[in-house]
């Protein structure tokens, strides 16, 4: 089946590849601060989302996900395979693809509202760290207070900052490649 029968355009395809090889370069460079790394993946995740919307967007981060579970190094710390998808930080990465899809939703539909993104990639942050809390007090038996200790807390207003820069770099990104007609312009 050609992409023109899927009703998938080359054009398309390369979108996602760019923004999931994108997040495969970023993801990887961490902080090991405990058992959650500080990581450029969100910022990665919330700038494809950004840039590509939610559908596009969270096809390349499960492109990314897929990548990283056959085993090539794009997780925190050059990681990857199975055991990091499913070890203690794995909710994380789960989450990112929910994330992906609640900002992407947000910058499809609030393409020019800046309170509507930001308070939009804030639910997609509320809701990643909700798979990964809930993720790693499964694996380490960790109480709520100490997964949010662990994983939540000392990272929010990092997130936060990695979300504005994303939100901001994005809609550069995002202008450029419409006034080029590579993605459609958006009047929303």
């Amino acid at each position: 089946m050609s992409t023109k029968e899927s009703g998938i355009s080359v054009k398309t395809i390369t979108e996602t590849a760019i923004m999931a090889a994108l997040i495969c370069v970023l993801g990887p460079l961490s902080v090991p601060v405990g058992p959650v790394p500080v990581s450029l993946a969100p910022f990665a995740i919330f700038l494809t989302a950004c840039v590509l919307g939610e559908k596009k967007g969270t096809a390349a981060v499960l492109i990314y996900l897929l990548l990283g579970l056959v085993g090539l190094p794009v997780f925190s710390g050059f990681t990857g395979g199975p055991q990091k998808l499913f070890g203690p930080t794995g909710g994380f990465l789960a989450g990112y693809i929910l994330a992906a899809l609640t900002a992407g939703w947000t910058f499809d539909h609030f393409r020019n509202n800046l309170a509507a993104q930001a308070a939009g990639c804030l639910l997609a942050l509320a809701v990643l760290y909700a798979f990964g809390t809930v993720w790693l007090m499964y694996q380490a038996h960790l109480s709520l207070a100490n997964a949010l200790q662990a994983a939540v807390l000392p990272f929010i207003g990092l997130d936060i900052l990695k979300i504005a820069a994303a939100i901001l770099v994005g809609k550069s990104v995002r202008a450029a490649l419409e006034r080029a007609h590579i993605l459609p312009v958006s009047y929303s």
